[in-house]
């Protein structure tokens, strides 16, 4: 396979990776421009990654460090798009990095380690930081819906440290409705199946009737989601979970969240 074959399907890829990571098309479409002459002047510097989508980011990410081609093209505020750009702007930038790979760009953490030429100590150093910058621009109350209170107690602990507040912790499909009616979380972890045999599925989709809240599934249960019948969780953890998983996933579901607010800014 040539070169070019293997560089052109990633470039779209990279592409969006560049608009995010720079804050505007203009920009990032000039760094891609340098990485692929980059790549065009010492084609061997490509094949000292042996994945091609890998190998692309990580020189990518050699010529943003040591280029300034960055040309600021203000978002409108009011635009989806705008909002999120703010909000990655306001991030440092080797955590936005790290962030933008793992969360948007679905790079498994070994992958991310390589681009960015880390340590994975120091990889997670840089999603804690990233989740915490996060919390500060959208902290938010979190209703927390599991029947099982060591697991219950390692989300709290989990949620807490990125600088969220627990609004509540429920067992059963009624008691989870309750302390949604009453509480108006700004996000939701579930699992799927409750004590007392209930469903954290059926709970989730009756609060959903009323109230417009990201979710996170945690269960040991993906097939009962994943079945294809219907629309599928965005956001889903599977059991056994990971700390540095779940913290991603909640500053992912929130950082997108075009409702995330700071606490207390609706009252």
């Amino acid at each position: 396979m040539s070169l070019s074959e293997r560089v052109a399907p990633n470039i779209p890829y990279l592409r969006r990776f560049a608009r995010a990571l720079c804050g505007n098309q203009a920009s990032g479409d000039a760094y891609v421009a340098a990485t692929l002459e980059a790549i065009i002047a010492d084609p061997p510097s490509f094949d000292e990654i042996d994945d091609a989508k890998v190998s692309l980011f990580s020189i990518f990410l050699r010529i943003w460090e040591s280029l300034d081609v960055n040309q600021r093209e203000e978002a409108p505020p009011t635009s989806v798009t705008g909002q999120a750009e703010r909000r990655l702007e306001r991030l440092a930038p080797r955590p936005r990095q790290a962030f933008l790979l793992t969360a948007v760009e679905g790079f498994s953490p070994e992958e991310a380690r390589v681009i960015l030429n880390v340590s994975a100590k120091e990889l997670d150093q840089l999603i804690d930081q990233a989740g915490r910058e996060i919390a500060e621009q959208v902290a938010t109350d979190i209703l927390i819906i599991e029947d099982e209170p060591i697991i219950a107690m390692d989300l709290e602990a989990l949620v807490e440290g990125l600088g969220h507040k627990v609004s509540g912790i429920a067992r059963t499909h009624s008691e989870a409705v309750h302390a949604v009616r009453t509480q108006n979380p700004g996000l939701i972890l579930a699992d799927i199946q409750l004590a007392d045999g209930s469903s954290g599925l059926e709970a989730v989709n009756e609060i959903l009737g009323d109230l417009e809240v990201p979710v996170i599934f945690i269960t040991a249960y993906p097939e009962r989601l994943l079945t294809g019948d219907r629309p599928e969780p965005t956001f889903l953890i599977t059991k056994p979970f990971q700390a540095d998983m779940v913290k991603a996933m909640i500053s992912q579901a929130l950082f997108f969240d075009t409702r995330a607010r700071k606490r207390g800014e609706a009252a």
